[in-house]
């Protein structure tokens, strides 16, 4: 029979010492031993403090096949898995939540405020708005707010929908640039977590988990 597996590139485990296959990934099996399948232990994680564990998919195919041998077994997802383990869950602190996206909101605003005046000073944007202002009304003026107010608001728009983001809500479904380089950035890591432990691996003689 054919056992069709899709290991995810990592999970997250808090209070459970135990892994098992569905806690790492998706099972297509016949149904007479889709539950077995799922419930084959991979890890048993001794130390209780947090601490990442590399499972890769030969330990996957070697315990599948320890407890039901005589199975075809097909890999269609990671080569690896990271198992993030957290001997107590999260907890939820809205207050400190708040006070960080306060804080972090206020260091965004001054840092892309500061970014924005410090290129209008390089570019000289105010002296190109006063040409434009000539060009149109063959006129000198000093900061003129025909111009000006029109730029600020085009500005603003600019950046919403750059960010894909107004009031707490997206513009289209498309990821926000935000979303997409916080994903390549997850996705970096990751992979830098899984080369860590595929060496410290390597060094222990082939050992079932390493420190990052």
């Amino acid at each position: 029979m054919d056992i069709y597996i899709k290991p995810a590139k990592k999970i997250a485990l808090a209070n459970n010492k135990k892994v098992y296959v569905k806690d790492v990934a998706d099972v297509f099996a016949p149904e007479s031993i889709l539950k077995q399948v799922k419930n084959v232990k991979l890890l048993e994680i001794k130390e209780d403090k947090r601490k990442n564990y590399l499972i890769t998919i030969i330990d996957i195919i070697s315990a599948i096949d320890k407890a039901l041998p005589g199975h075809t077994l097909n890999n269609v997802g990671e080569m690896d898995t990271v198992v993030e383990y957290s001997p107590k869950k999260s907890k939820d602190r809205s207050i400190f939540k708040i006070l960080k996206i306060a804080a972090i909101t206020v260091i965004l605003f001054a840092g892309s405020s500061t970014a924005i005046m410090s290129f209008h000073s390089d570019s000289q944007m105010a002296n190109v708005l006063e040409n434009y202002y000539y060009i149109f009304f063959n006129e000198k003026v000093e900061n003129p707010f025909i111009v000006d107010f029109p730029y600020s608001i085009g500005l603003a728009l600019g950046i919403t929908v750059f960010f894909n983001h107004f009031s707490g809500k997206k513009l289209t479904t498309d990821p926000t640039p935000i979303e997409v380089e916080m994903s390549v950035y997850e996705t970096e890591v990751t992979d830098n977590i899984i080369d860590t432990l595929n060496t410290s691996r390597m060094k222990e003689g082939g050992e079932n988990n390493g420190d990052n």
